[in-house]
């Protein structure tokens, strides 16, 4: 039989067993003596590993130690009526294992590599492309920004992205670049040619295309926010999150605008029909009895948020869905393929559809980044109240107006010049050669005042390594063109017509050596081989966390948002964390085994 001190001790030790799991629940206060031990546990804590710095990961292992010191405390004078009580003894082993895993893992893993129920398309690097056998590189352009504010995340959290989270092209567009507006037409071109930081014998041709800029006051538009309001929702990076990034945008609405909302969860439900930008407090209510719970029926929400946007679709506006969600459908339609046709079934009725990407965990990058693809939309990624600044208010405009469609990259090179040629990044916007003219094949949107840059690494044709095939039977192997080492083409429709333009510009060398070129090229290269290292790309070269940190830190420019200067300490922080994870993965370690944190109890 038990005495009430030890059934006492078994109760307190059960309600202290959440602290393991770091759960956010209130703890009885401490006197004086158990919180000089604790102090004293965690500095033995905080000292084990002198080599690492201080990380949340480190910081973590504090309340662990803290509730093992708990209960160990709480156990000590527990005594067992009966040493024969298998039911005790066996619950006693089952509640300390959690503990032990916690303080192996807490341990063992100061930079962990992020590890969780998140979904990421894997990987699809390119290597070096032959320009006598294959000289049209073609491409859909892509002015998302979802990688670098989600691999911002993942680094601000100690934790290094997975690989498919880099993706280089989104993260160079992030940036602004410095392109000059179209004199003609809705979109111009520059280039520029220089040399390759990250190996000797290459060079980069930077492409930029830059959208002309809205000087009147924008049209006026119809959005309809589509938001998961389902329980995976029920988190301050998300649903809250997402909640004050509303407030901001309601706050920039004109009254001719007008704002609907349908959230979805078990079912889809209308929180907030459509609305004149004039009636603010109705919005900002709406805003504020959001609340999650459920599952997450995303497809039930889609069609009924189309409808409303086609209800009030506003001719020569912007309508446009927007939907705000961590990614994690579980009900109704939830297979890619069947998301993929519903939002192309959608489209043509001119409704655009835009992603949001919120929360951490269970995050599904990939079933975010296809949605705004197939609906014509943008993709980002909401880390921040910051970011839903930069995303709806700074970049409002650029953001939810589309000024040309299905926008198109066709480069031809001269075997002439050029060996062999690489595009860093777009590699799930490649196009077939064919695609370029064909006027029915989607592409990519370009907003109002948008920018878009791309990179091409470029070898010459007596580079070492070129990639090799045999020689052609019926094709000229000597090519043309003199001193121009390649043609841009770019093919685009502007909006609402249904043929495409055609804008063309050669490229000229020589290129410029590395600190002639300008402070973009410099910072587009840095980005460019930081997304490199982060996917552990083949085609590295000499690339290396110092190199990405010296060209990015002398190309900041005028940086007047502080974006790049963001970028310099957050390269800082990944060689910190890539350069302590392999260190702790060349050394095995040994840690002290965790004592029972509940004894076998002797009869009194």
């Amino acid at each position: 039989m038990i005495s009430k001190r030890s059934a006492l001790a078994i109760s307190l030790a059960a309600l202290l067993l959440p602290l393991v799991a770091c759960s956010p629940r209130p703890q009885t206060p401490d006197n004086g003596a158990q919180s000089s031990a604790k102090e004293k546990q965690l500095a033995t804590v905080k000292t084990t590993r002198p080599s690492a710095p201080p990380t949340k990961a480190l910081e973590a292992a504090a309340p662990v130690a803290e509730a093992n010191l708990a209960l160990e405390r709480v156990a000590e004078p527990i005594s067992l009526a009966k040493s024969g009580d298998s039911k005790i003894r066996s619950d006693s082993a089952r509640l300390a294992q959690p503990v032990a895993s916690m303080m192996a893992v807490g341990y063992h893993s100061p930079f962990p590599v992020a590890t969780s129920h998140e979904s990421y398309d894997p990987t699809r690097q390119s290597g070096f492309i032959l320009a006598k056998t294959t000289p049209l590189s073609t491409f859909s352009i892509d002015v998302d920004t979802a990688s670098y504010a989600n691999v911002r995340r993942f680094i601000n959290d100690n934790m290094m992205p997975p690989p498919g989270a880099a993706r280089a092209e989104e993260m160079i567009n992030y940036f602004h670049y410095d392109y000059p507006e179209p004199r003609q037409g809705e979109i111009a071109i520059h280039s520029e040619l220089g040399q390759n930081p990250w190996r000797a014998a290459a060079n980069l041709l930077k492409i930029g295309l830059k959208a002309k800029e809205l000087h009147t006051a924008p049209p006026p538009s119809n959005l309809v926010f589509l938001i998961d309001v389902s329980g995976s929702m029920n988190s301050p990076d998300k649903l809250p999150l997402l909640q004050q990034a509303l407030h901001m945008l309601t706050d920039e609405l004109a009254e001719t605008d007008r704002m609907a909302i349908v959230t979805y969860a078990g079912d889809e439900r209308v929180a907030l029909p459509s609305t004149g930008g004039g009636d603010k407090a109705i919005i900002h209510q709406a805003i504020n009895q959001l609340a999650a719970f459920g599952s997450t029926h995303a497809s039930a929400g889609i069609i009924t948020a189309y409808q409303l946007a086609e209800q009030g679709k506003i001719p020569g506006g912007n309508n446009r869905v927007i939907l705000a969600s961590d990614g994690d459908f579980n009900v109704g339609v939830t297979s890619r393929d069947e998301l993929e046709k519903l939002i192309e079934s959608k489209r043509q009725t001119g409704v655009y559809l835009s992603a949001l990407g919120f929360g951490t965990g269970n995050y599904k990058d990939d079933n975010m980044e296809l949605l705004a693809d197939k609906g014509n939309g943008n993709y980002n990624y909401i880390d921040s109240i910051s970011e839903a600044k930069k995303v709806l208010v700074k970049e409002r405009i650029a953001n939810l107006f589309t000024l040309a469609n299905d926008v198109k990259i066709q480069i031809e090179f001269n075997p002439a010049l050029v060996g062999a040629y690489r595009l860093i990044g777009y590699e799930n916007r490649r196009l077939a050669s064919e695609d370029f003219n064909d006027d029915k094949k989607d592409a990519g949107e370009i907003g109002v005042g948008h920018t878009v840059t791309a990179l091409y690494e470029i070898l010459p044709p007596d580079a070492k390594d070129l990639p090799t095939v045999d020689a052609l039977k019926y094709q000229s192997q000597s090519g043309a063109g003199g001193a121009e080492l390649a043609t841009i083409k770019l093919r685009y429709k502007p909006k609402g017509a249904k043929h495409s333009m055609l804008v063309e510009q050669p490229v000229t060398g020589p290129p410029l050596a590395l600190d002639k070129t300008s402070d973009d090229f410099r910072f587009a290269s840095a980005v460019a081989g930081f997304a490199m290292l982060l996917g552990d790309a083949q085609q590295k070269g000499q690339l290396d966390y110092p190199l990405v940190i010296k060209l990015a830190a002398a190309s900041r420019g005028t940086d007047a948002d502080g974006y790049r200067g963001e970028f310099v300490r957050l390269v800082e922080s990944a060689a910190t964390l890539t350069k302590y994870r392999r260190e702790a993965q060349k050394q095995p370690q040994e840690f002290p085994q965790p004592r029972p944190l509940i004894k076998t109890l002797k009869v009194e």
